[in-house]
């Protein structure tokens, strides 16, 4: 995964110090032949299926950044229809030594037009999925989706 250059600037300065970052995640859903699908992607540094996500750039809303992300990862336009969760990410840490830790503000999408495919090389694979066909995903994201698809009027605070 690219790492975006601000974050490379300031690990020389703090080293492999824990960075507070802020990121975004877009759940993008739209009717299919069976009723709602929900957009993935199989993540290329370790084949997990999650929803789209990324980093927040400084000064960028994060709402702006889902809509960018889906964009550059999968060639499709969608917008933001409302924050389903607001929630902080465990430690992570990467095999460098470097660690981070997100606040993340995850998003309801609709889509808009395009056909998914893998265009930036952070996914292998993108596709959209029916509700009842979806992939193995971690218990964050399924979470994720989970929220997205109950489109609740309040976001959860996890």
């Amino acid at each position: 995964m690219p790492t975006p250059e601000f974050i490379l600037a300031l690990r020389e300065k703090v080293g492999t110090t824990r960075l507070w970052l802020s990121g975004a995640t877009a759940v993008v859903v739209r009717e299919g032949a069976r009723g709602e699908e929900v957009l993935l992607v199989r993540r290329a540094d370790n084949g997990e299926w999650t929803p789209v996500a990324g980093i927040v750039d400084p000064g960028e809303h994060p709402r702006l950044t889902a809509v960018r992300e889906v964009a550059e990862e999968t060639a499709v336009t969608a917008e933001v229809e409302r924050l389903v969760w607001l929630g902080v990410s465990d430690v992570i840490v990467y095999d460098n030594g470097d660690e981070t830790q997100y606040i993340d503000h995850v998003f309801r999408c609709r889509w808009v037009d395009g056909d998914p495919f893998p265009a930036d090389g952070e996914a292998s694979e993108t596709a959209f999925f029916a509700v009842d066909a979806m992939p193995p995903m971690s218990w964050r994201h399924a979470e994720q989706v989970r929220l997205a698809l109950a489109n609740l009027p309040e976001a959860h605070l996890g």
